[in-house]
């Protein structure tokens, strides 16, 4: 995410950190570099223009040129403006005072708008909330069948008829339904096409007259950088949009459509789609983004995921497990297989400070963990608990049950007594090396 533009405003504002003093010549000469990266990363011209102004006139100011670390002052200056570039706060969605909270979600085919919608209903349901699910696309029977599909998934009731033809009544039907079966949030998967035309609007238009959604969310494909732009300009100046999710922002270096839709629109982004699983969408929180684009990391969100993965309970055992010594094998395949559900782990490295742009180079096997994890299965369990009987026959056994060599069960036993040695030197304060699990 962001990967192409951050590493060019890295090696842009490196030469101005090297700096003891910056002339107006410095700043000219390192705005410039920003505009050809932007534009490169396909944001809106108008929007380049706009910002490289802002940015001049800020670092210009006597604050920044007479400071005695001015690379760092005209860093700051920028990610000020990245964040009013990204929309300045976070911005939640409306809840209606009056249950139920309508969000009704357009764009056009191939969006992700029939998975984004049940990624949402999760995200609502964790909150604790009774979420249901709208098939409104009945131009569609396969978006029907895959939203039914992605409700039992994720245990959410989705109302669908194939009865009814017209999407407006059955769209009304069903926030009749949601106050009968008390659901508090009925999110409505509408119809797309390839492209806009009069037919869609028409229809988009009959179900929001309908239904009076507190929230009209586009889904946008940010890979299509400003073609996603020009048509949620589009979808709100004929519908009006309340705000917009991007979808397949993982995949996505460049940004453009990140860093132009919500000056063009004038719509916040609400949520960011980072991977193809259910549980992949996240709240867009433009000073986190903006950081992350200047190689600050994002450390909330690395905080955030880790507490929605680690159970506090287990992590009491476990600290009591590694001050008793006992860490196990077992231990050390459950701990693998939770960091493995954070997210894939060059996202996760990448929001540790410092590490975003050293990360293009690093090649992080995600076979690693499924080989570690074999390895440890094919283990009994008394030697999961006592590595000092692994024997030469023993480790060929474990070898051959996992599908792997020697040479991996011995390198999977080395890191695990590095690990365990760690984990002493830790609770006698000593200083720590962290074993490397990875080829990096």
């Amino acid at each position: 995410m962001f990967e192409s533009i951050s590493e060019k405003f890295d090696s842009i504002f490196k030469k101005l950190k090297g700096k003891g003093l910056i002339k107006e010549e410095d700043i000219d000469l390192a705005l410039k570099e920003v505009r050809i990266a932007l534009l490169e990363a396909d944001v809106n011209f108008k929007v380049v223009k706009d910002f490289i102004r802002n940015v001049k006139t800020k670092a210009l100011g006597k604050e920044v040129l007479e400071s005695l670390t001015p690379g760092q002052q005209v860093v700051k200056v920028v990610h000020g403006e990245l964040c009013g570039l990204l929309g300045s706060s976070n911005s939640r969605i409306m809840l209606s005072p009056n249950p139920p909270t309508v969000i009704m979600m357009v764009g056009l085919h191939g969006s992700g708008k029939t998975t984004t919608s049940a990624k949402l209903a999760r995200h609502f349901k964790k909150e604790g909330r009774r979420p249901m699910l709208v098939a409104c696309d009945l131009q569609r029977p396969a978006a029907i069948d895959q939203l039914i599909t992605l409700g039992n998934q994720i245990g959410v009731n989705v109302f669908s008829s194939r009865e009814i033809k017209d999407p407006a009544a059955l769209a009304s039907e069903a926030v009749k339904k949601a106050r009968i079966e008390a659901n508090d949030i009925l999110i409505i998967d509408t119809a797309g096409r390839l492209h806009i035309d009069e037919p869609l609007m028409s229809e988009l238009k009959r179900v929001k007259t309908g239904i009076l959604p507190k929230e009209t969310l586009f889904v946008a494909d940010a890979m299509t950088g400003q073609d996603a732009v020009n048509i949620a300009k589009q979808f709100n100046d004929q519908i009006g949009i309340d705000g917009i999710i991007l979808t397949k922002m993982d995949g996505d270096a460049r940004g453009g459509a990140a860093l132009s839709i919500r000056a063009i629109t004038e719509k916040p982004i609400k949520f960011i789609g980072v991977g193809e699983k259910i549980d992949m969408l996240d709240p867009f929180y433009p000073d986190r983004v903006a950081s992350r684009i200047l190689g600050m990391g994002d450390m909330l969100s690395l905080i955030e995921q880790a507490q929605q993965t680690f159970d506090q309970k287990e992590a009491e055992t476990l600290r009591k497990r590694l001050l008793e010594d006992t860490f196990t094998f077992d231990d050390l395949r459950e701990q693998l297989k939770k960091i493995r559900s954070m997210g894939p782990l060059e996202n996760i490295l990448g929001m540790i400070p410092g590490l975003n742009n050293k990360m293009k180079n690093v090649n992080v096997d995600e076979k690693e963990f499924v080989k570690i994890e074999a390895i440890i299965n094919s283990m009994t369990k008394k030697e999961k608990t006592n590595h000092n009987i692994l024997n030469g026959s023993r480790r060929k056994r474990i070898a051959s049950g996992s599908g792997t060599t020697v040479t991996d069960v011995n390198k999977v036993i080395k890191q695990y007594v590095e690990l365990k040695k760690m984990l002493k030197m830790f609770k006698g304060g000593k200083n720590l090396k962290m074993p490397k699990f990875f080829s990096f």
